[in-house]
């Protein structure tokens, strides 16, 4: 098989690839959704009689591994006294959170983030990750402390006092507290803590136990995610909904997303784990819980009709008469700042999920980040990388490109040798295979550096496509956003009419329907990635031009050995 007709093939494979994911996103036979009346737990999980899944509170000893705890009848068995006043909200603002909180529990009802506009073109309306109201609702934190769904006790359903109605991050400060407290007044008292830090989307949650009373008390801390699930409908004119979206838990060695649909018990750790997390994706952003890193958790996947809950449990703790004692979690709400997301935990930084080339993308991304430290824009940034990663890889093309150059110039001989044994296969194979050796030239050569950057460029889309560090990053004029497709499409035009220059630039393929096929190959490139992230399509254009010209340079070299040798 000559150069031509492999280069050809590679294309179409990738063409063939992406079509053919797109079209699994599009038409793939929809799972079946439970039904409204029932319930979708993980094996040996127990539905309980609770009203929804807000209601169910972990059981006091630990549950089998991957089982959902029981719920109770409702609010008042769970707190086992009469149903509690309505609860008051606290809002809390640092430089980059905007939290609307419950007394009732310490729930976080909303949580907004300042930084972050929900569409480039509307700066004032802001992406919120957590809501109790509205279409995606219910969407909230919930946490506590459970000594077993009997009597009083500091879950998220006790209504808790706050100093003041709102907390705001001074100027100049760097920490945030926001005190709640609770008694049981019978000696039992609880002050739970938030704590925020300037710049972080982590929140510290601090939960201190104080047992003036004559018998020990025992209890263990629980954190929750209750979420609403849709389906994403998947398109592939809009790459951003092939990301993710559902619950994924990270068991101290291995990243897992869990599925909403079919929820699978065996993926849940299966006992008690220590250094894990759970979290709750969407595309760019993400809601995860840390538990206290000392201590071994149990984490379990409840789903009701369209909600989730992904609970995380402690161990239980003992506060003896006359004694205290401390819980500590970690609640990180916000973008996916890979930097904030592994300085907050051990792999969490995985949630920015970059797929089966996590192993290229990583490298890619980083490589990226300090680039981006020196010039302040991701699109010259994405240019400068590109540049690099061809450094890297110009002595494997310039190999390629000679032996490019030298099928250039033994195109007329070898179509004379085409023309003589065109009713002679064999014999035709046997001159061509001949016509390599004398010349020294390796037919395959020319597709090497197309099939390593495959890798390459399916890495790059996932960096763009994933990293929320180039979320709305503008580039130049036009080109406001490079996470998203270019809105005049004049970024794809550019790139096929580079992609039909190195067409031009190359040795022609023999066989005219090849030739004809190559020549429409760049108006299939142009269309499949008009709809792609400009960034993603900036990079090929970058490559494409570089290959450029490095070939035309290979070019006129190989022109000038030629002519010397004939002389």
């Amino acid at each position: 098989m000559d150069n031509q007709r492999l280069f050809l093939w590679t294309g179409l494979a990738l063409v063939l690839f992406l079509n053919y994911q797109a079209w699994q996103h599009d038409y793939a036979p929809p799972v079946a959704t439970p039904s409204a009346e029932s319930e979708v737990l993980p094996k040996g999980a127990s539905a309980g009689s609770g009203s929804s899944l807000s209601d169910a509170l972990p059981s006091l000893g630990a549950p089998p591994a991957g089982v959902a705890p029981p719920a109770v009848a409702g609010a008042d068995a769970a707190v086992g006294q009469a149903a509690p006043p309505a609860a008051a909200t606290v809002r809390v603002r640092t430089d980059v959170l905007d939290l609307v909180i419950s007394t009732q529990g310490g729930e976080i009802r909303q949580a907004t983030l300042v930084k972050y506009p929900r569409e480039k073109d509307a700066p004032n309306e802001l992406m919120t990750l957590l809501t109790a109201e509205g279409p995606d609702s219910p969407s909230v934190f919930q946490w506590g402390l459970t000594a077993g769904g009997t009597g009083a006790e500091p879950n998220h359903k006790a209504v808790f006092s706050a100093a003041q109605p709102s907390y705001t991050l001074a100027d100049g400060a760097n920490e945030l507290a926001v005190p709640l407290t609770w008694s049981d007044g019978a000696g039992l008292s609880v002050t739970r803590t938030l704590r925020l830090k300037r710049g972080s989307y982590a929140i510290e949650l601090d939960q201190h136990v104080a047992n003036a009373g004559s018998a020990p008390w025992h209890g263990r801390a629980y954190a929750q995610l209750l979420r609403h699930w849709q389906k994403a409908e998947r398109s592939m004119w809009n790459p951003a909904t092939s990301s993710f979206k559902g619950p994924a838990i990270y068991n101290g060695k291995k990243y897992q997303k869990l599925d909403v649909e079919k929820p699978d018990p065996d993926l849940l750790p299966k006992a008690p784990i220590q250094g894990g997390w759970a979290a709750s994706l969407q595309h760019h952003f993400v809601a995860a819980i840390v538990p206290d890193a000392t201590a071994p958790a149990d984490y379990t996947l409840a789903v009701k009709e369209k909600d989730y809950q992904l609970r995380v449990a402690g161990p239980v703790r003992e506060a003896i008469a006359g004694g205290t004692a401390d819980f500590k979690d970690t609640l990180f709400v916000g973008p996916k700042l890979q930097d904030q997301l592994a300085a907050t935990a051990p792999e969490l930084d995985r949630t920015a999920d970059y797929g089966s080339l996590t192993i290229l993308a990583r490298p890619l991304f980083w490589m990226l980040a300090q680039v981006h430290r020196i010039v302040g824009n991701w699109g010259f940034t994405i240019i400068i990388v590109t540049f690099l990663i061809k450094l890297c890889f110009y002595p494997l093309a310039q190999t390629s490109g000679r032996s490019m150059a030298r099928m250039r110039s033994l195109a007329p001989r070898m179509k004379a040798i085409q023309d003589r044994y065109k009713d002679d296969r064999e014999q035709l194979g046997k001159q061509m295979m001949e016509l390599y050796k004398r010349e020294k030239v390796n037919p395959l050569a020319g597709c090497l550096p197309i099939v390593v950057q495959i890798p390459v460029f399916i890495a790059f889309y996932w960096v763009l496509l994933e990293s929320v560090e180039m979320r709305q990053a503008p580039f130049l004029l036009w080109v406001q956003d490079l996470s998203t497709r270019d809105p005049w499409f004049v970024l794809p035009a550019i790139m096929g009419a580079a992609m039909f220059g190195q067409y031009k630039l190359n040795p022609a393929p023999p066989d005219p329907m090849q030739a004809k096929v190559f020549m429409f190959m760049p108006l299939v490139m142009t269309v499949m990635m008009a709809f792609f992230p400009a960034g993603l399509v900036l990079y090929w254009i970058t490559n494409t031009g570089l290959s450029i010209a490095q070939q035309w340079r290979i070019n006129k070299l190989v022109e000038a050995e030629d002519k010397k040798t004939r002389t």
